[in-house]
């Protein structure tokens, strides 16, 4: 088994804004593995939120196939990296070229049932109230809208979506830049404003802000979420989790936190960075069953794989095997 890493940088239509800064273009790894007339690939995408680097991703991704020897384990994958993008880009190289290997789809090999298509999220960039509006109204066809929010001017921002798409259902994602103060200011207006979720509104790490406050409308960890062993301490602060494959650190603890978030009692969504098709095809996967899905990073692109996966409108088909899988 040899492995090449790869690092590509993906133009965004635009430019796309959260509350941590903006960016023009998608920076990630591609980590391919070859032999024995088989390949496997996958895409993890860096994020310095997390201390990553795309050098960092690279050499950790050599090292960990030099620690297995050579041979596919993902099992022993999960020893020799933590959570996180390398481990992600490499796990799902691994899941695909074992399914190679034996003749497979990588449902199949996982023991899942066959992949249907799923409605995604559409995410509206972090912008003025007036620009966020005008997203809204050009989006307003799609059930599901995830709005990206920053502190000071939020409550304006989501009623300018909310005017120019009555009927979608919204996410907002504050991506930590609320106070506990702020939460319990808005939390009451939310779901008169079709919010369905509230995502990470919280710094991580003041969780236990949460702690006692009334939620009318379902709160989501993200940031705060990583794999299976950060799930006891968010129960009862959270109602949902946002499993993202670049956090659990990829498929296989990403299929395995997903059943062990429903048995706990927690919803699911599942979630991407910014990426490409490559990245977002085995997430489809993870998504089958999830209370929301947001894998729509091919769409804010300007350039994607040939093949890419299939949107319909919001409607995400299961990636073909020329893409993944």
């Amino acid at each position: 088994m040899k492995v090449e890493t790869t690092v590509r940088a993906w133009p965004v239509q635009g430019e796309f804004a959260i509350s941590r800064g903006s960016r023009t273009e998608a920076v990630v790894v591609e980590v391919r593995i070859y032999g024995e007339g088989a390949q496997g690939r996958g895409e993890c995408v860096p994020y310095a939120r997390y201390g990553e680097s795309v050098e960092g991703v690279c050499t950790a991704v050599h090292e960990a196939v030099r620690g297995m020897g050579g041979r596919p384990d993902r099992q022993l994958l999960q020893t020799l990296l933590p959570a996180g993008a390398a481990r992600n880009g490499l796990d799902c190289a691994l899941w695909e070229y074992e399914a190679a290997l034996r003749g497979e789809r990588v449902w199949q090999l996982a023991g899942c049932m066959r992949p249907v298509p799923v409605h995604t999220a559409y995410t509206l960039s972090l912008g003025t109230p007036l620009a966020m509006g005008a997203a809204a109204r050009e989006n307003a066809h799609r059930p599901l809208l995830k709005v990206k929010l920053g502190g000071a001017g939020d409550m304006e921002r989501i009623r300018a979506v909310h005017e120019n798409a009555p009927e979608a259902r919204l996410i907002i994602d504050a991506n930590e830049a609320w106070t506990v103060q702020q939460y319990v200011q808005r939390a009451p207006q939310l779901a008169c404003l079709g919010v369905a979720l509230v995502e990470q509104p919280l710094p991580a790490g003041a969780d236990a802000g949460l702690a006692g406050l009334d939620r009318p409308v379902p709160v989501c960890a993200d940031e705060s979420c990583h794999d299976r062993a950060t799930l006891p301490r968010l129960a009862g602060l959270y109602d949902a989790v946002n499993i993202k494959l670049d956090k659990t650190g990829g498929l296989t603890e990403a299929l395995a936190m997903r059943d062990e978030a429903v048995r706990m009692g927690f919803r699911v969504m599942v979630g991407c960075m910014l990426g490409s098709s490559l990245a977002m095809a085995p997430a489809h996967l993870v998504a089958q069953g999830a209370d929301f899905a947001d894998i729509d990073g091919p769409l804010l692109l300007a350039a994607d794989h040939d093949p890419a996966l299939c949107y319909e409108g919001s409607l995400v088909y299961p990636p073909e095997p020329a893409l993944w899988g």
